[in-house]
């Protein structure tokens, strides 16, 4: 579980996660995404270091579950399968959840939500898978 290609696939998730997730929800979307709250429940501004925190824990949850399912198979396109189910599983599962039991956002909101997170977590998916490549151990020639 704490091996190196784990760890340095953590800490690279961990980047694009925090930089790519900023970009998106902090930046690009948030002109979007605007008229389509229902009651807004973020702090502003939030917490940095417990966004970061979570993160991390998420990352490494995400490269462990990964190393597990990928079978020794380390592509950018493996990868990217993986943060597709992770997405749909999250932007999906636990967003019509959330949108069947409470009201944070109206159902266009939701489903470009969703969109997103699949995308994103793909591009993690991705990323980690890389990282997993580039640090597996060579194969000694005999």
């Amino acid at each position: 579980m704490f091996t190196k290609q784990n760890l340095l696939a953590t800490l690279a998730g961990f980047v694009v996660m925090f930089v790519l997730g900023y970009a998106i929800w902090g930046f690009a979307m948030v002109d979007f995404f605007e008229p389509h709250i229902i009651n807004d429940v973020m702090k502003d501004p939030p917490e940095m270091l417990l966004l970061a925190i979570s993160n991390v824990i998420a990352v490494f949850a995400l490269s462990t579950i990964y190393s597990k399912w990928a079978g020794g198979i380390h592509n950018a396109g493996q990868g990217f399968k993986f943060g597709i189910w992770i997405g749909i599983f999250t932007g999906l599962g636990l967003g019509l959840l959330n949108q069947s039991t409470s009201e944070i956002m109206d159902m266009t909101g939701q489903i470009v939500e969703a969109l997103l997170e699949i995308i994103f977590y793909g591009i993690i998916g991705a990323v980690i898978a890389l990282v997993y490549k580039a640090t597996a151990p060579k194969e000694s020639a005999a």
